[in-house]
């Protein structure tokens, strides 16, 4: 293959269904037909002598060729679209698709206020939410798997601070503390919450990976205590139903209790010992740096984060992962 003859097109066709995973939806991005799609992406694979993406009954699964390309297609293409887009950005007729990671909790937080936001500026702006399963998202914004991550993500702040050639850019949000959350009528509901009683109960870990050992575990351990993790689940959704419905108590931060839905069933005490404060990061590739899309999408939710600020004071919700 020569580069010279290559139809530069068929990248900006790569580079959707490699975002959509499916040539259908790839095609209304793109306002192509399916049709006009498949036969771009057989052009690609004939040029690059590479199969590139294999049909699967829910879509397409690149192949390790296309993983690999994918970032370097995504980078050139966000500075082109950087170079030719003019300064003044009009969000309302803007059409871009941004794939955000999230954690559930952080997802019903945010997700409403940024639906109505989209509804009412920019109808033309879709959103596709991917889970968040690690404390470090930074390999899925290098791979361009999203375009955004929030979340608490403990110590890459500090290393992003100090690694100046590293491409990834933060920005934090919000700071808050945990607290032990249980059912009302729990036994422990109506009497001092000590170290005692604390360690003595049956707990519940929000954990992604299903390990059983959390901040609150290496908190413990400092001071020689320890506790039993009956339950691990990977949703603080499910976490706030089972301890509605059971005497396992859980440690979430505290406005997560109001994410969880199950609010009125709950009540929370604070810690009988110190755990680090939790802190919402939000984390992209310089690739989007200067994108005016994605600077809209920041500001966004930055000005969502002036209003949480206000609304509630120290707390926002963030996970006690493993």
């Amino acid at each position: 293959m020569s580069f010279l003859t290559l139809d530069l097109n068929l990248l900006r066709v790569f580079d959707a269904v490699m975002t959509e995973q499916n040539l259908t939806r790839a095609a209304g991005h793109l306002a192509m037909t399916q049709p006009a799609v498949s036969n771009a992406i057989k052009r690609l694979r004939e040029s690059l002598g590479d199969e590139l993406l294999i049909r699967t009954a829910y879509g397409v699964k690149p192949t390790p060729r296309a993983e690999a390309l994918w970032p370097s297609v995504r980078s050139a293409l966000a500075s082109l679209e950087a170079a030719v887009t003019p300064e003044t950005f009009d969000v309302s007729k803007a059409h871009a698709t941004f794939r955000l990671a999230m954690a559930d909790a952080t997802a019903a937080f945010w997700l409403p206020s940024l639906m109505r936001s989209i509804e009412r500026e920019a109808p033309g702006v879709n959103v596709r939410m991917v889970p968040l399963t690690t404390r470090e998202p930074r390999p899925m914004l290098l791979r361009g798997d999203v375009d955004l991550a929030v979340g608490f993500f403990p110590g890459v702040a500090a290393q992003l601070s100090s690694d100046t050639s590293s491409p990834i850019r933060h920005e934090r949000l919000y700071s808050g503390h945990y607290v032990c959350v249980m059912r009302r009528d729990h036994p422990l509901a109506k009497v001092e919450l000590t170290l005692d009683n604390y360690c003595a109960a049956n707990h519940l870990l929000v954990s992604f990976s299903g390990r059983a050992h959390g901040l609150v575990d290496e908190a413990l351990a400092q001071i020689q205590r320890e506790r039993r993790i009956l339950l691990t689940v990977n949703q603080f959704f499910t976490a706030g139903r089972v301890v509605a419905n059971s005497d396992l108590i859980t440690v979430l931060p505290k406005h997560l209790i109001a994410s969880t839905g199950m609010t009125d069933a709950l009540v929370h005490k604070e810690l009988p010992f110190q755990l680090p404060a939790v802190h919402l990061d939000m984390l992209w590739h310089e690739r989007d740096a200067r994108s005016p899309a994605h600077k809209w999408l920041r500001a966004n939710l930055e000005a969502m984060n002036t209003v949480v600020q206000k609304t509630a004071p120290g707390t926002y919700p963030r996970s006690d992962l493993d």
